[in-house]
Order: C-alpha cells, then structure tokens, then sequence
C-alpha cells in the first residue's frame, strides 16, 4: 500500500504525521510520501525518515491583512493544482492530513481525486484547515473528546495525539544520566519550543537564583535565545551553574520530561499527546493563538496542570515553588494526565488508514 502525508508549518503539525507513517512502515510492502512547504519543519523531518518529499505551495489564511489573505486564497488554489498532480503520478490509497496550512491543498486535491483522506486534529479545537478539510474527510481523527462538539460526530474517532517513540521508550534514570542531574534535588523542566519563548525565558532569568536555591532545572532556551541566556549563566554562583542545565534545543526532549518534576512549557498541540505519555505535571503558558488556550483549558479542566496567562507570568516562580512544595498537588495532577494517556494512538490511526485504504 502507499500513503500519503501532509501537514506542517509547525513540528506540532509534522510530528504527529511522521510518527503515524512509521508505524505504517512497520508492514512491508509500504511506501510512504511526504507533502508539504519549501521551508517547513516537515521538510527536513521527512527527508530525515528517508521519506519522498514533494513541495507543495501553501500559506496561512488567518490574518487581518488583505493581502495576506488575498495571498492564501491564490496559494491555496495553486497548492490544489500541484497536488493534483503529484498525486495523479504518485497514486496514494490514502492520505493522512495532520492540518496546518501545510495540509490544506492536499486534503483538498486529495477530495477532488476521490482519493480517501483522514484528516487528524491535534488541537482541542480545530483552525480553519481542519475546518476547511473536514467536509472532504472519509474520517477525522481527534487527539481529546474535548474536541467532539467542533466535529461532525458521524465520522469522528478519538485516537489520542501519536507521540514519538522516544516518549514510550524514556525512562527517570536514564533521564537523570543524560542531563547529569543531582538525584537528591527536585527538577523543574522548562521549554518553550524550538524557537524559545522571550516572554517565558525572561521570566525565568528574573527568578533563577531564587529557584536554584530551590531546585535544579533544565532549561530549553531555543536557539535563538541561548547566547543571552548563556551570559546570564556565568553570573551565578558556581553551585548554582551546576544546578542549572541550559540547551539551545534537545532531540531527547522525552528523556527531560522522564527526569522532571514539573515542567513549564507553552501549550501547543504535543502537550496534549506527551505530557499524559511521560504523566507529568505542568504549568501552561499559552502562545498568543486561541488553539493554545483552548489546550490549556481543556488540561486544566482535567486537572492535569495549572495555567499562567502571559499577562501574569511575573507569578510564574511562585507557581512553580507553590506545587513542587505540594506533594499531594503533584500526584494528583500526575495522576490527570495518566488517565489522559493514549499510548496506543498511532497503531489505532495506522490500522485506520489501511482499513480506509482498503
């Protein structure tokens, strides 16, 4: 069989794609190809799977500005022509569209080619791709049951969001081992994607020699915020440079989250797949897209973290001593997200996509 996968702008977008189209390749005779932007996250990932990567043209349509939406419109309807094409030459049994505007030509050359398409959401609540794509989906796939009022209930099915391998595989010790941490001291993981978050790392910078007293902490700046963040390191006592284990970026992001605590991260659509896999406790800082708050509702609802809002983040150190001072709070919280686990979800979308196929 051959699948066809579609979806980026965002890791949070990719991933879930890519880790559905591996567990896809674990019968033989599966070929996989990958559709997406020029110079999207999905690009790179894709060829790192060794999978066929074509260039579809794409952009986001939300936006106040007009031309910006003038320029969606036009990508959107050139994006459906190159599709069409390529999968008139490549002749999928199926799609897999993970959403983000990345997948929006796809899906939608995909309906026209009468070629059967699974639309998946990672967020609780869908963008307009999603929106746009369901219309066309022979099923849509959803990470939480938070997200069934926004979907047509005929053909929906909650999966779970599909983490990666390393979250199943990731262990406390050997999290512990990898980022040469001190078993004695409470850990606090902070990450505010691959790009970083100012907002977040300042707030941290602020309080560091405060929470170092406290704790230890892996920080993961993003690249672009790590040179400053570095400088302010050398400031610190030396016991407490010790204690604070700062990185541009990790490819064993599960292996910190096994190490940790408590972690502070945004509330992008990953959390809503690793945090319950690796059970643990959070506070959201949710990014400025209304996707995010609604993640970070949705997790706070089920007791699972706790929420900061940006205009508060200057309370985001009291927060932080205030649950790891709290044990019963921790278990509780950890407890939410073990029930929120589906371990499981990409065998059961990978055993969908073949039946669909079918």
């Amino acid at each position: 069989m051959k699948f066809a996968l579609a979806g980026g702008g965002t890791g949070g977008h990719a991933y879930p794609a890519l880790t559905v189209g591996r567990q896809l390749r674990e019968q033989k005779d599966t070929e996989l190809v990958y559709y997406g932007t020029r110079n999207g996250p999905e690009r790179e990932l894709a060829e790192e799977h060794e999978i066929l990567y074509r260039v579809v043209p794409a952009s986001q349509l939300r936006g106040r500005s007009p031309m910006r939406l003038i320029n969606g419109l036009w990508n959107l309807w050139r994006g459906s022509s190159t599709a069409r094409r390529f999968l008139n030459k490549d002749r999928p049994d199926a799609v897999f569209a993970t959403g983000g505007y990345a997948s929006a030509p796809i899906g939608r050359a995909a309906h026209q080619l009468r070629i059967p398409l699974v639309v998946f959401l990672p967020d609780v609540k869908p963008g307009w791709a999603v929106r746009l794509l369901q219309r066309y989906a022979s099923t849509i796939v959803c990470s939480v049951d938070g997200s069934l009022p926004y979907l047509p209930a005929s053909k929906t099915v909650v999966t779970g969001y599909p983490v990666r391998n390393q979250f199943l595989d990731a262990t406390r010790k050997r999290g512990i081992q990898r980022f040469e941490l001190d078993t004695s001291l409470q850990t606090l993981l902070i990450a505010g994607g691959s790009l970083g978050s100012h907002q977040i790392n300042v707030a941290i910078r602020d309080n560091l020699p405060r929470l170092l007293t406290r704790l230890q902490v892996i920080h993961i700046s993003g690249r672009d915020e790590f040179d400053w963040l570095n400088r302010e390191r050398t400031h610190l006592p030396e016991w407490q440079q010790k204690r604070y284990s700062l990185h541009p970026y990790t490819n064993d992001m599960a292996l910190a989250m096994a190490a940790a605590d408590l972690a502070v991260t945004r509330a992008g659509a990953s959390a809503l797949g690793e945090l319950p896999v690796m059970e643990l406790p959070a506070i959201l800082i949710p990014g400025e897209f209304s996707d995010q708050s609604a993640n970070a509702e949705y997790l706070k609802n089920c007791g699972a973290t706790s929420t900061i809002t940006r205009s508060s983040i200057h309370y985001l150190a009291d927060e932080v001593i205030a649950l790891l001072d709290d044990d019963d709070q921790l278990r509780s919280m950890s407890c939410a997200m073990r029930q929120l686990n589906r371990h499981d979800s990409a065998a059961r979308i990978a055993s969908l996509l073949r039946r669909v196929a079918s």
